[in-house]
């Protein structure tokens, strides 16, 4: 927990740090905490997003066993807390039988979480943010912004067919849930990516051919930055930016 909280520390924004700076004894003690952090790996966060059957979760595996990074499942952390029978499972339950956006809060708590219990810096987190409100509370409360973020693209039909013929055995996985999803994610979802498409953080990758075939989609997006360390990326979005 506290070496990943001193590794988080370097992305905390300027407005928190003039926070932590009030105060003599707050700025001894940030100062000798940033000592510290300086000797730790910077965070590499990529987000990755998609609608509900766009493959995402197949090719974060992949991601992960070529490039090395951590996979965070926001749905997974979700199901997992309601068989936890924790004081959120039930709320988080009846959040996702409903078709809704479970609180951003408590998504962002349980991330937060399993990054802090991690000892990777290389962060894969799936299907989230989902919503303007998720982001902002990522920030606020992690501290931190994605390097890139991933969105698969797929066709609402080929979503609805991969859903309901993968038989998972998951509580959502039926039409009627479903078509709540996707109306959920197009009215929410889509803000959020046109938010990191005008910062130059975005990838727009098709998710329509085999898994092989969508995964050289994501090899071409890795290829940019192997060997690239992360101000240099910064910098390359930059121009990104101003191209579009």
């Amino acid at each position: 927990m506290w070496r990943r909280a001193v590794s988080l520390a370097p992305l905390i924004s300027s407005s928190k740090r003039s926070i932590l700076n009030q105060g003599d004894c707050k700025f001894k003690y940030w100062e000798s905490f940033t000592t510290e952090i300086n000797t730790q790996e910077k965070l590499f966060i990529t987000f990755v997003l998609g609608g509900p059957g766009s493959g995402k979760g197949t090719q974060c595996e992949k991601i992960v066993e070529t490039y090395g990074f951590t996979h965070l499942s926001a749905g997974d952390l979700l199901r997992k807390e309601i068989t936890s029978n924790s004081e959120y499972g039930s709320m988080i339950l009846t959040t996702i039988r409903e078709g809704k956006i479970v609180p951003s809060q408590v998504t962002v708590k349980l991330i937060q979480k399993a990054m802090e219990s991690n000892e990777n810096n290389k962060f894969l987190i799936d299907g989230f943010p989902r919503t303007e409100e998720n982001r902002i509370a990522f920030e606020r409360i992690v501290g931190a912004e994605p390097d890139m973020v991933l969105f698969f693209d797929c066709p609402e039909k080929e979503m609805v067919k991969r859903v309901l013929s993968r038989n998972q055995g998951r509580i959502d996985d039926n039409i009627d849930t479903m078509t709540k999803r996707l109306d959920v994610f197009e009215a929410l979802c889509l803000p959020v990516i046109n938010y990191y498409s005008e910062k130059g953080k975005l990838y727009k990758i098709s998710a329509i051919g085999t898994v092989d075939e969508i995964f050289e989609n994501v090899r071409r997006v890795f290829a940019r930055f192997e060997g690239v360390e992360m101000g240099e990326l910064r910098s390359y979005q930059k121009k990104k930016k101003k191209r579009c």
